[in-house]
């Protein structure tokens, strides 16, 4: 199956492109494709002529999206939409990296994908009017909504918090805001796999696709620092004591049996993957 990924370097489309196995990912970024400006999309789709298309550019910089919001409506919600538009046209699978900041950490239980969106963000607020705009014009695509998303390679907590581990006694973490970290290269397994249902028949809307079991960042970075061989002392402090441009939801689990149940989608526990991540960057039980 030939699958156009649009965005070529952030993190999940790296991971796309790696774990094509036998299709055939054809990752397309600026300047082919400018999400910001999506004059363009309809002929490279037409050049390209997919079987699928996976959207995984976003403007993803949470704090600075709080003074850049047309920026981050672009590439979060008009792009999409647009996108959304020519799939629909073309009768393409359409498969949307969504996030678990739609919601504002205050239900008390993991979210469903039924659940009211309430963002407490400019950039969740853009990731939840994308989702609105793309299922309005395309209602078979797919949005998947993950969270914490991490890799081997490029700008992460993970390697943000081995980098700094490496030259430090201590380092104070947020230990009150609790989610599922997700590594990307079994997130992108699972969207290939999702590609592939979508294609023959599955249903779209809205889904939930992280690596199970609950973490604050302190448990992440805890785990991270630890499995790199690491003796930094991690403190956690409240989310009060590190305050931020943006607002941050303090509980944004997210419920994963739909994805289980429905489409026979699930990712391993969140320290098992983290340990194949050390891995794959070299650093696994021993100083980084």
């Amino acid at each position: 199956m030939k699958i156009l990924v649009i965005g070529s370097t952030g993190q999940v489309a790296r991971a796309l492109a790696r774990q094509a196995g036998a299709h055939e990912v054809i990752a397309v970024g600026r300047p082919q494709i400018d999400l910001a400006n999506p004059t363009g999309l309809a002929d490279v789709v037409g050049q390209v002529a997919p079987d699928a298309i996976i959207n995984a550019a976003a403007y993803t910089a949470v704090d600075q999206a709080e003074d850049e919001i047309e920026a981050a409506r672009a590439l979060n919600e008009t792009g999409p939409a647009a996108l959304a538009r020519v799939a629909e046209a073309r009768r393409l699978p359409l498969l949307h990296i969504s996030t678990d900041y739609v919601f504002n950490g205050l239900g008390g239980a993991p979210y469903r994908e039924t659940d009211e969106t309430a963002p407490l963000n400019v950039y969740g607020q853009t990731k939840a009017d994308g989702e609105t705009a793309i299922l309005g014009l395309n209602p078979s695509a797919l949005i998947v909504r993950t969270s914490w998303v991490y890799a081997a390679e490029g700008n992460n907590f993970v390697r943000t918090m081995l980098r700094l581990g490496a030259d430090r006694d201590q380092l104070n973490v947020v230990d009150d805001q609790i989610g599922r970290p997700t590594e990307a290269h079994g997130l992108a397994n699972a969207l290939l796999r999702l590609a592939e249902q979508l294609r023959s028949g599955a249903p779209g809307g809205l889904l939930h696709v992280a690596n199970s079991g609950d973490a604050s960042w302190r448990d992440l970075a805890e785990a991270a620092i630890a499995g790199a061989g690491l003796s930094t002392h991690i403190n956690g402090i409240p989310t009060s004591a590190y305050p931020t441009r943006a607002r941050r939801p303090g509980d944004t689990r997210l419920d994963l049996s739909r994805a289980a149940d429905e489409y026979g989608i699930t990712l391993p526990e969140w320290r098992e993957s983290l340990e194949a991540c050390l891995e794959m960057m070299g650093v696994s039980g021993r100083r980084a």
